[in-house]
């Protein structure tokens, strides 16, 4: 299901920290609580056996629910969405393998990664060569449980450690598999803020995978505690955020709403940003996007290593909403990426894996793409002859803080000088080389002043009066 893009940029060493996109100190920009609540949130979400459709998925939701007013949807299984069809809906109540002596050696109820999603109902006796066709471990971290699935075949079976796996005895089995597949529903939850104009900025993340706390459950509580902080400020663009099980559900509502989607001018889905590893930002399938700028300059002023990598038609769902009919302007935000961490789709992408410390960063970043969005406007110098006389407007010193004098001062002169109604703020960061917040506080300050006015602002200019 998901993989690598190539490397296009790398950005592997720490620049001397800056302010972030709100002029602040990143370590204080949120609370000291973010990624401990953000980190509760997945323990609590973590015992929950998800898939893609079912109980599971509807209990995880609702839980989100108690966070932000998430609208829940069904969509009835045989639905046909484009070359797809909604599948069967599954549940489970219980499964496990035990020996002659009736102990379970492998139990549903100790992980919910020991059984293979999807796996149909079976109560059998078997010999440990038959039951062997239907297990399956990892020979290389032998005391970790991977995670399987086996959504569109009909078929079951275990998960279990490679140790515990050679253990086994010669001699027969109960296999029990407590589980139901039948016409039922495809769930997701979807949040709608409206702006000042109607179009989109989209955030969606898959929130299907059971017990796996980087690769679903960072992504879902980061997303959550977002969208928790969006309705208290000004918004230009209105947000929507899907929590949706993994590919058939990113059809499912893109089937649903292929009229809409016109409206999405910015996206990008967030998955695995709960460990310690560096930034990852996989682009759009046109790569030009705002929003691939946005997280690019982001991250080349975040102080932490990242990469910057291509699109390919691999992955999380941004491959859905960047499908050719779409081409929607989606990337992915990431942490170490898929498939690049030996616990990614294991028992070891546990609650010991995530650190609240990553989620409050990888949150703060993702806050500051939102912000870049918000205020990349275009400008017009109200004095364009010759630079204005800064110091009698104590201009010098209305951007101070974290900002040096020299940056300050330059950022001044760069927004005085760029702005022609043709660059945008994110345009004038990149050609200063100075972090986004530090051209955006020299342009509120310039405005405050009267030297500058939004692009088609009908306001008199001061000319040549300088």
């Amino acid at each position: 299901m998901k993989g690598m893009s190539s490397v296009e940029d790398v950005g592997r060493c720490r620049p001397e920290r800056l302010e972030d996109v709100s002029g602040s100190d990143p370590e204080t920009t949120l609370s000291d609580g973010s990624g401990n609540e953000m980190y509760r949130l997945i323990a609590e979400l973590y015992p929950i056996c998800r898939s893609i459709t079912g109980q599971g998925i509807r209990d995880t939701l609702g839980r989100i629910q108690q966070h932000i007013p998430l609208t829940i949807s069904e969509v009835p299984s045989g639905t046909q969405v484009f070359d797809w069809k909604v599948p069967r809906e599954w549940n489970i109540r219980d499964a496990y393998v035990a020996d002659r002596q009736g102990v379970r050696i492998i139990d549903f109820k100790q992980s919910n990664l020991h059984v293979v999603s999807y796996s149909t109902p079976i109560t059998a006796r078997m010999p440990l060569v038959e039951l062997k066709e239907h297990l399956f471990t990892l020979p290389d971290h032998p005391d970790w449980i991977p995670y399987r699935t086996s959504y569109y075949k009909e078929s079951w079976g275990f998960c279990l450690s490679h140790r515990q796996y050679l253990g086994l005895r010669d001699e027969e089995y109960d296999v029990v598999i407590d589980s139901s597949l039948q016409d039922g529903h495809l769930t997701y939850g979807e949040y709608y803020l409206p702006g000042e104009t109607a179009e989109e900025v989209l955030i969606s993340c898959h929130a299907c995978h059971p017990s796996l706390c980087n690769d679903n459950l960072s992504g879902i509580a980061v997303a959550t505690f977002l969208a928790q902080s969006l309705p208290s400020r000004s918004r230009r663009y209105s947000y929507r955020f899907l929590f949706l099980p993994v590919t058939i559900g990113a059809i499912t509502w893109l089937a649903l709403n292929q009229d809409h989607v016109s409206k999405i001018k910015h996206g990008f889905v967030i998955t695995g940003v709960g460990d310690e590893g560096g930034f990852t930002y996989k682009k759009s399938r046109g790569g030009n996007a705002g929003i691939d700028a946005a997280f690019a300059h982001v991250l080349r002023h975040s102080g932490e290593s990242f990469e910057i990598t291509e699109f390919i038609p691999y992955g999380y769902d941004e491959r859905q909403y960047g499908s050719p009919g779409f081409n929607l302007p989606v990337g992915c935000f990431m942490r170490r990426a898929n498939g690049r961490y030996p616990e990614y789709h294991t028992s070891a992408d546990n609650l010991d894996f995530v650190k609240p410390t990553s989620l409050s960063r990888s949150l703060q970043v993702v806050q500051s793409v939102i912000e870049v969005l918000e205020s990349n406007s275009r400008y017009v110098n109200t004095a364009p002859y010759c630079e204005p006389q800064l110091g009698k407007r104590g201009l010098y010193r209305a951007i101070g803080g974290n900002v040096t004098g020299r940056s300050a001062e330059m950022a001044l002169l760069w927004v005085l000088n760029l702005s022609d109604g043709t660059h945008t703020l994110l345009q004038i960061s990149e050609r200063a080389q100075l972090p986004f917040s530090t051209i955006k506080l020299a342009a509120d300050a310039l405005k405050g002043q009267g030297l500058l006015r939004l692009a088609g602002e009908a306001v008199e200019s001061l000319g040549n009066q300088e």
